[in-house]
């Protein structure tokens, strides 16, 4: 085990030596370092990997729900670790809005992560941060591509349940609000298209996409758009009735626990499992975009990380905003 982590490290290190364009290319918030934590808490990226490592080796999903924690964490008023603040009986936080309730997982991994942190490097690093990080290696351990973290966020001491229901987007939306959602957080269309290839891993629960299977658009039959084969396997899936609302279907059936190009591809095949996502296909602004990352996995893979990069810049907190939370879960 620790051989394979020792590997890993190196090929990380290689390949952070390998993308200076990105290091380069990519702006990052005032405040943030890639050596943040270089003498205050060199072990960090040790401790970080094999927390996930470990958890995804015990729950092969872990990946892909890490990854929606981080999106749905930074898609809300920036990336400040306020989704994982829990509800209490004076405070109301965001793990109970709607696209979160029931769904959005890796809570305990990050509190886990968190405390061994604690223990070598005390009230040091902040959760933002351990959530941002485990986030690129629950990708690049999927097979996904590698990008260089910029670190020194700090953690919020409010959320806003409110927030969270009105900045999520939602699979249910057209692509024009989706896209305006995240272009108020300074993210452009393409990432739209490049992030949403988050999907080539993870799973959905039927009620996210049940519509396009018995009553599309009020229509009483299925998308007409969907592959005849993919309907009948989710039909069966996900049966019309109200008890499979939580059943889970893959989102890239192809690879589903492999991060690459397949999820495009799929497009490509009307094979698309959520509306929205289906829909960039429907759309000559991202048409084109997701057809060329269908045959180019490389493209993709530059892409991601790069959208990646900017995601995690989204609204942190520097210097003396926010606090380092010593309990992820909780406001000092």
């Amino acid at each position: 085990m620790a051989c394979k982590l020792f590997f890993y490290f190196s090929i990380s290190l290689c390949l952070f030596a390998s993308l200076p364009s990105l290091v380069h290319m990519q702006p990052f918030s005032y405040g943030l370092d890639y050596n943040f934590y270089d003498r205050s808490c060199p072990r960090l990226p040790m401790m970080v990997r094999f927390g996930v490592w470990s958890a995804i080796r015990n729950d092969s999903r872990m990946a892909a729900s890490l990854l929606r924690l981080h999106f749905h964490d930074c898609i809300v008023n920036g990336c400040d670790a306020s989704v994982l603040l829990v509800d209490t009986p004076d405070f109301t936080g965001e793990q109970n809005a709607f696209p979160n309730q029931n769904s959005l997982r890796g809570y305990e991994v990050i509190d886990n992560i968190k405390a061994d942190v604690e223990r070598f490097c005390p009230s040091t690093v902040s959760c933002a941060d351990i959530l941002t990080l485990a986030t690129r290696e629950a990708v690049v351990l999927s097979g996904g591509p590698f990008w260089p973290v910029a670190l020194g966020r700090r953690d919020s001491i409010t959320a806003s349940q409110t927030a969270a229901n009105q900045q999520i987007p939602s699979p249910f939306e057209p692509l024009e609000n989706i896209t305006a959602k995240f272009t108020s957080k300074g993210l452009e269309l393409n990432d739209v298209v490049v992030l949403s290839g988050a999907h080539t891993i993870g799973f959905a629960q039927c009620f996210t996409f049940k519509r396009r299977l018995f009553d599309f658009q009020g229509s009483g039959k299925p998308d007409p758009v969907l592959d005849s084969s993919l309907l009948s396997n989710l039909q069966t899936m996900c049966p019309n009735q109200d008890t499979s609302n939580r059943n889970l279907a893959p989102l890239d059936a192809q690879s589903t626990l492999r991060f690459d190009n397949a999820y495009y591809s799929n497009l490509v095949k009307n094979s698309g499992l959520l509306e929205s996502d289906q829909a960039l296909t429907g759309d000559p602004r991202t048409a084109a975009t997701v057809n060329y990352y269908s045959t180019n996995q490389y493209a993709f893979s530059n892409d991601f990380a790069a959208s990646m990069m900017k995601l995690g810049n989204v609204g942190v907190l520097t210097g003396k905003n926010g606090q380092i939370r010593k309990k992820c879960g909780f406001v000092n």
